[in-house]
């Protein structure tokens, strides 16, 4: 199967063109799809890209953003292209993998599953490492050595974890809404336990209070946006966990509370071009 990847869609938008790719996934095991917004090229030929990964959120896949968020507008004018894999592996068929909305299908967490079971998910992997090498093989207009990470509720939560784990691959992170603790919500104790097994420590090291203690390290500001209407804040998200950590750590974080926006992508389109111009200014520092 060829893991090259194939143009699927093409729609111009802003100057620039989003593009739909499909690619055989070996981390995964299955065909994946992906999006990239490419901005409108440059004068001089030879500038390069660099490159926002946005990571979706439980039920979506790799079109809810490009559809919904109009990021694309701000990613233009910035000079800023936007890789949005999909949040799973599809068509595997594993019993029970759409049993609900909230695991399996369209929920893989961005980590790499140790449970036989469910050993395809593995988009940890395929997130900080297959597609960032599939990316710089085939599209020479991006500059892969300059990225970052966003994402919105799981992706949020994939967004920072990662970003925790690889501060030399990312200049900068962000997140809308995202799960930070999710050791100690319904959701994350879902996943974790049927993807990671029973054992707390394996959890922690997807969990980005947990994981904030660990890197000092880290010298560009977190922005995280949060609606205050937001119907899952107090049982899933819990951002002041987070906030706590981060405290403690001494990690740079601006946590926006944002009366009386919830959890959809009318929120995220409100405040994606703050996200895109922090990424962009830490994507074009020297």
């Amino acid at each position: 199967m060829d893991s090259k990847p194939t143009e699927i869609s093409s729609s111009k938008m802003f100057g620039g063109f989003n593009k739909r790719y499909k690619h055989f996934s070996p981390t995964l095991g299955c065909s994946m799809t992906f999006h990239i917004y490419f901005p409108p090229s440059p004068q001089s030929l030879s500038k390069k890209f660099p490159v926002l990964y946005w990571l979706s959120g439980l039920t979506c896949s790799d079109e809810n953003f490009i559809t919904k968020s109009g990021a694309q507008r701000a990613a233009s004018s910035e000079g800023v292209a936007l890789i949005v894999p999909d949040t799973s592996p599809r068509g595997l068929n594993v019993e029970g993998e759409a049993d609900s909305w909230d695991f399996g299908v369209g929920a893989g967490f961005y980590l790499n599953a140790t449970q036989e079971k469910w050993k395809n998910w593995r988009m940890y992997d395929y997130v900080v490492k297959e597609l960032p090498n599939l990316v710089k093989e085939n599209f020479p207009q991006l500059d892969t050595s300059r990225a970052s990470i966003s994402g919105h509720s799981m992706g949020g939560h994939g967004a920072l974890t990662i970003y925790l784990k690889n501060l030399d691959k990312y200049k900068s992170a962000s997140a809308f809404a995202p799960i930070v603790n999710p050791t100690n919500c319904p959701w994350g104790q879902k996943a974790f336990t049927n993807y990671l097994g029973g054992n707390k420590a394996d959890w922690e090291e997807y969990d980005a209070t947990n994981l904030v203690a660990k890197f000092r390290d880290v010298s560009a500001t977190i922005l995280i946006d949060q609606g205050e209407d937001d119907k899952f804040l107090a049982d899933q998200l819990m951002p002041h966990k987070f906030q706590e950590a981060c405290k403690t750590a001494n990690v740079p974080l601006l946590l926006r509370m944002q009366p009386g926006y919830d959890h959809s992508y009318y929120f995220i389109a409100t405040f994606i071009d703050d996200h895109i111009s922090h990424h962009a200014q830490a994507l074009n520092l020297p």
